[in-house]
Order: structure tokens, then C-alpha cells, then sequence
């Protein structure tokens, strides 16, 4: 592609990230939902542009303007074998640009692959250095113009907030803490800005994307804490889609043929039951 191509699709990047800075219902790091309207909720997307493209038909922004959609993990595809190339930025650009097209209506969670690309965190998949393989990409794509992109992404990427918050008291969030991080982990890191040590490792907000195996007296804990009832997460895989955790936490995956999403109801009283029911497999979606 040409340098112009790189600098209008860096244009995209940082229009979506002043969109995300300027959310009307953000607060701190948290964007509180009203109470009205539905809902979508994903999982990891790890570049499955299917998928997203199910999502977004299904989610239907231009006829529905009290419907909302979170995504987190979009980027860190799993290529075919060692020489394939993560594409992941294109499902990553069409994001971006349905951002800037519905900025009221989309919404970005932080995650721990999005994170590691931010601040240059080694981390590997499949025997690849993810976040090399992701550059990799974007220079098959730009060129050596492919760092204006890489430039303009690390900017969206740093407006994610960390959590959204409904109404009817359900947070969700990329992941949660491990039990072991709760010696040190601050519930208020998500009605704050993070600062640079808060995303470190170590940090209270690289705590909550990358936590795994949380326990029911956890879950409590922390529902106290953010005064809320339920959890919906992504990050831990799930080969059928979705599983229920303690009663309280439901994890979602959306990255593969058997992914889900969670469509709910800001607007009334929700239960684990209700919202189970109302997992929708991606693939029924055309």
C-alpha cells in the first residue's frame, strides 16, 4: 500500500481514539452504561473478521441507537503455521472505523494482548512471538510506511478504558485478578486514570487482563467491592464458547467457530440463568 493509504488509515486509528477518550459515560476507566437499551457483549476476537462481521450484522447499529457492543482482543491471530502472518490489524482497522462511525455506540475493553502490544511485552503463542508477528503484518501490508500505522494503533490502543459498568450491575471487563494478585490489586484502578505503573507488570490494570482461575470467595470480594452481581470476561479459552464460573462470572470466547456473544437488556433485572439463555452462538448469525 501507499504512505497515503498508511496515513489515512492512521487517521481512522486516532479519530477512534479521541472517540474513546471522550466517551459520554466514561468515568475514571469505566464506561457506566445507562439503563436502557441492550447490550452486546464478545469475547476474544483474536482477529476472526467472520466473526466480527457476524457481530456487527447482528448488532445492526444504523437501526438500532440504544444498542451498545464491547470489544477487547481483537488482534494476535493464530496464523497458518510458523511463516504465516498475523493480519490482525485488519479486523483491528474495521473496529477502529466502526468506532468512528457509531462513537456513542462501540466500545473497547483493555486486554492483555492489546496491553503487551502498548508497552512492548514479549509474549508468545504457538511458538511465536506475538507482538514481532503483529508488526510483521502491518509492514506486509504498509510497506515501510507500516510505522505510521504502528504509530497511530498504539495510540488507540492507549484510550481503552478497563472496564463497562451497566446499571443493572453487571461489569465487565477483559478479565479478572488471580487470586494470588489480590494481595495487591486496587478495585479502584478502574474508576481512575491508570497511570504507566498501574499497566506494568506488577500493576493493578495488567492484574485485571491477565488474571485466571478466580476463585467464589473472589468473586465476591470483588463484586462487593465494585458493587455489582455478575462478571462477563474473555481471556481464558473456552473450546465451546462460553463457560459458567462460581455462579457469578460468565466467560466469553468469540474467536473461533464455536464462538458466542451475550446479548442482554441494560434496562431489567438480571440473573446467571437469564443471561446464559441468552448466549447467542456467532456462526447462526449470517
Amino acid at each position: 500500500m501507499s504512505t497515503q493509504q498508511a496515513e489515512n488509515d492512521a487517521r481512522i486509528y486516532r479519530e477512534a481514539a479521541r472517540c474513546n477518550r471522550e466517551e459520554e459515560h466514561l468515568e475514571g476507566a469505566t464506561i457506566c452504561l445507562p439503563n436502557y437499551g441492550q447490550l452486546v457483549a464478545t469475547g476474544d476476537l483474536h482477529g476472526h473478521r467472520r466473526n466480527l462481521e457476524r457481530i456487527m450484522n447482528f448488532s445492526d447499529l444504523e437501526h438500532a441507537p440504544t444498542r451498545h457492543v464491547v470489544l477487547h482482543e481483537i488482534i494476535h491471530e493464530e496464523p497458518s503455521g510458523l511463516a504465516g502472518l498475523d493480519m490482525s490489524h485488519e479486523a483491528l482497522l474495521t473496529a477502529a472505523t466502526w468506532k468512528t462511525q457509531y462513537p456513542d455506540q462501540i466500545h473497547f475493553i483493555q486486554s492483555n494482548h492489546e496491553l503487551a502490544q502498548y508497552i512492548e511485552q514479549d509474549i508468545s503463542k504457538g511458538g511465536r512471538i506475538v507482538t514481532y508477528s503483529f508488526l510483521a503484518g502491518l509492514r506486509q501490508t504498509y510497506g515501510d510506511a507500516y510505522t505510521i500505522v504502528a504509530d497511530a494503533i498504539m495510540e488507540f490502543i492507549g484510550s481503552y478504558p478497563l472496564a463497562i459498568r451497566t446499571a443493572n450491575r453487571v461489569m465487565i471487563t477483559h478479565s479478572l485478578p488471580s487470586p494470588s494478585a489480590m494481595g495487591y490489586f486496587d478495585p479502584d484502578v478502574v474508576r481512575r486514570k491508570p497511570t504507566n505503573g498501574d499497566i506494568q507488570d506488577g500493576g493493578s490494570g495488567y492484574a485485571l487482563v491477565w488474571g485466571r482461575h478466580q476463585s467464589a470467595d473472589q468473586l465476591a470480594t470483588l463484586a462487593q467491592a465494585w458493587d455489582v452481581d455478575f462478571f462477563i470476561c474473555g481471556h481464558q479459552p473456552q473450546e465451546s464458547g462460553y463457560n459458567v464460573v462460581h455462579e457469578r462470572m460468565i466467560i466469553l470466547a468469540s474467536d473461533h467457530n464455536h464462538g458466542t456473544m451475550l446479548p442482554f437488556d441494560l434496562g431489567r433485572k438480571l440473573d446467571i440463568p437469564s443471561l446464559e439463555s441468552a448466549i447467542r452462538p456467532l456462526a447462526s448469525i449470517a
